[in-house]
């Protein structure tokens, strides 16, 4: 076919001038913010920037026979542990001009709104990345801020070998393999101050995540959240030992096919596997969420910072601390590859 001389088509802006743009009036957003810690932990409030608590241990399992007759001996109560944690502050900004605020704009109405929302998304992020990980406890200084000890840096214990051990005794911390070589000084009381390290990298195996879960275990918890990275999930689901699934159907449903676990269940009971886009490949975390907690000292806000000049300041913050009620209900597997 052949174009007539003189047609006009829609090639170039200077051909066609007046026609108008079509854009679409979404924004499409890809958030991953999948935030577990900060969604299920429990909340309370903190009063000052050090946050205490008090955990208990009972004496270990013994005989007790008593004799008829005989007169009562009594032994001193065993105190409470103190524990602590710095409360940190968390906080993202942002300017948006008085113009920018007052053009019409396609997929928001306001743009202070949408820097509102999207920071507040940040900061919610930002917080979970701090809970679940290996940040250590450090009260700062007049020039640098207060950080709170994250899950890793609680969860301690006798560090078990998966190929090396089958029993645990009050362990909440397990090695991948013989090979490793890792640290850990352990606080008995006071503020995680001092980070553990991980050691030479290995692949996860089942035995270091059931010696963790049996560690847990035996130690009163009950770890019934598998925190983990894509990684070590893809891991955990290849593990033979997790029984077959089945789902049920109608005939005129189409059949999923499903590849992966979100129940594991063990020696030590139902698990629940969570995918984890924030933490570390190196650690899997077996925890009890009930000895979990954040404490707020302020609760996240957002507010107008004073002006000086042509445009809104606003300011998302948030100051916040880990509480460990008791980290040996937890537990965790280290040196994973």
């Amino acid at each position: 076919m052949t174009v007539l001389t003189g047609t006009t088509q829609t090639y170039g802006i200077t051909s066609t001038g007046g026609i108008r743009e079509d854009l679409e009036d979404v924004i499409w957003d890809l958030f991953p913010e999948d935030t577990w810690a900060v969604s299920n932990l429990d909340k309370v409030d903190a009063t000052a920037t050090v946050h205490e608590w008090l955990s208990q241990q009972l004496a270990a399992a013994a005989t007790n026979i008593g004799i008829e007759g005989d007169d009562a001996s009594f032994t001193s109560l065993t105190s409470p542990v103190r524990w602590g944690n710095y409360t940190q502050i968390l906080s993202k900004t942002f300017l948006v001009s008085d113009t920018a605020e007052a053009v019409r704009k396609a997929g928001r109405g306001s743009e202070v709104a949408r820097g509102a929302m999207v920071k507040m998304r940040e900061l919610k992020r930002d917080l979970e990345f701090t809970t679940v990980t290996n940040t250590v406890a450090s009260a700062g200084a007049a020039g640098t801020g207060r950080t709170m000890a994250g899950m890793e840096n609680w969860i301690w214990g006798v560090l078990k070998n998966a190929t090396v051990n089958t029993t645990v005794t009050a362990s909440t911390a397990v090695l991948i393999s013989a090979s490793t070589v890792a640290t850990t000084t352990p606080a008995t009381s006071g503020i995680a101050v001092a980070n553990i390290v991980d050691g030479t990298a290995n692949t996860l195996t089942l035995a270091a995540l059931n010696l963790a879960l049996q560690g847990a275990w035996s130690n009163g918890g009950d770890p019934s959240v598998i925190l983990c990275t894509a990684k070590n999930k893809a891991l955990i689901d290849g593990f033979t030992s997790i029984a077959t699934r089945f789902v049920d159907v109608d005939a005129a449903t189409q059949s999923p096919i499903i590849g992966a676990a979100n129940v594991y269940v063990s020696d030590y009971g139902r698990h629940t596997v969570v995918l984890h886009r924030y933490m570390r490949d190196q650690v899997v975390l077996c925890l009890d969420p009930n000895y979990w907690a954040l404490a707020f000292l302020r609760r996240p806000m957002a507010r107008e910072l004073a002006r000086t000049g042509d445009g809104t300041k606003y300011q998302i913050i948030t100051e916040a601390t880990l509480v460990a009620r008791n980290m040996q209900a937890s537990a965790k597997v280290v040196g994973c590859g």
